[in-house]
């Protein structure tokens, strides 16, 4: 594989792992309503942008659109509001390093999931071993007491369950242009986002220049950039390369919130941090296949 998909696939992780950072300036001002609702309008309207530009046509089937909504809803407006929420009591650099458990939860959705693909040994060991993991991070939550840590831990994890549900439902998808389902997957999160914050959260009063520039990385960068570089780079890398992209993201946000939030992190939750990357290297499986293959 060319090295400048290797770094596109680096820079991906990255600019996810900013996400965190993002919702963590933003939760200053705004609710994670409102986060959650300002991402995913941004984000639709930079991919329309690029969807008119790139002239492509909407498809005719009717039936497809409330499945868009369906996906809006579970793979962007949910998350989208769950992470900035865990941060309002968790550190960011922590829920980077939730969010990464994502193959882990994917891996127990496709069992369940009817026609979903079934774990395989590895998988099924990385998953336990991620779990773990977890666990060791909310060691100092439970230790102290602190409910309101538990509940943020709880709800980062729970938005991994969301994109693990997205992972089997969009395959419904396949035959549809990437793009459109990006699209209009964003706009119907929009659509359902922005009433549920005005209803819940009244309307956001943003003042610091700050808020204003998370809000437009994160909507531009870490929504609408980031899935159309997916989408392209999916057919040429393919998706296990790409999914190396899950290794990046939780670095990056540890090293952001530690560099320019000036998070503290405790040596249980580096521990942690390590038994879920073990994880994701069982759930991966090929530094064990070639491990496997070394004595014969």
């Amino acid at each position: 594989m060319p090295l400048r998909y290797w770094a596109l696939i680096v820079g991906l992780g990255a600019v996810w792992g900013c996400s965190f950072l993002f919702n963590a300036i933003l939760i200053r001002e705004i609710s994670p309503l409102w986060v959650s609702a300002g991402r995913v309008t941004i984000g639709a309207a930079i991919c329309w942008v690029f969807f008119v530009a790139s002239r492509r046509k909407l498809p005719a089937d009717r039936s497809l659109y409330p499945q868009f909504l369906v996906l809006g809803i579970l793979n962007y407006a949910i998350p989208f509001a769950l992470f900035p929420f865990a941060e309002q009591t968790v550190a960011s650099g922590i829920v980077g390093v939730i969010n990464g458990m994502t193959p882990m939860t994917t891996v127990i959705v496709s069992q369940l999931w009817p026609g979903g693909e079934k774990a395989s040994w590895n998988k099924s060991i990385g998953v336990a071993i991620g779990f773990a993991g977890a666990v060791i991070l909310a060691l100092p939550s439970l230790g102290m007491g602190a409910s309101a840590q538990v509940i943020g831990l709880l709800a980062a994890l729970a938005a991994t369950c969301c994109y693990a549900l997205t992972l089997n439902y969009a395959r419904r998808f396949a035959q549809v242009d990437s793009t459109t389902v990006a699209s209009a997957s964003l706009t119907g999160a929009a659509l359902v986002s922005i009433p549920v914050a005005l209803v819940f959260s009244g309307t956001p009063v943003i003042t610091l220049p700050e808020t204003w520039a998370a809000l437009f990385g994160i909507g531009v960068f870490s929504t609408s950039f980031s899935f159309l570089l997916v989408y392209w780079l999916l057919p040429k890398v393919g998706a296990t390369n790409l999914s190396l992209n899950t290794f990046i993201t939780p670095i990056s946000a540890l090293l952001l919130g530690v560099l320019v939030l000036h998070e503290g992190f405790e040596p249980v939750h580096l521990a942690g941090m390590a038994v879920i990357f073990i994880g994701l290297v069982f759930i991966d499986g090929r530094l064990i296949k070639r491990f496997r293959r070394a004595p014969a």
